[in-house]
């Protein structure tokens, strides 16, 4: 499969899945080429931003596993080619 570029942003309402967020990236460690968190303590959010390298695949089945943690969302932009 062809690999595309593309990024990922995260959105955290609730710290306490900080440990599945990043379990779940170790996994996707080889598609991640950037990452930037930034914690908005006084609103209790946090957002982490990926740049990725990676098939399809790998990125749909990333965004998909963050997103259906509960107080998790998931944007993702891919390039077309």
């Amino acid at each position: 499969m062809e690999k595309r570029i593309g990024t990922l942003s995260i959105l955290i309402s609730d710290r306490s899945v900080a440990q599945e967020i990043n379990g779940i990236l170790s996994q996707f460690s080889e598609i991640i080429v950037a990452r930037q968190g930034l914690p908005f303590r006084d609103r209790s959010v946090a957002v982490i931003s990926l740049i990725v390298e990676g098939n399809m695949d790998q990125i749909n089945t990333l965004s998909g596993k963050l997103g259906r943690l509960a107080h998790v969302e998931v944007k993702a932009v891919v390039s077309k080619e």
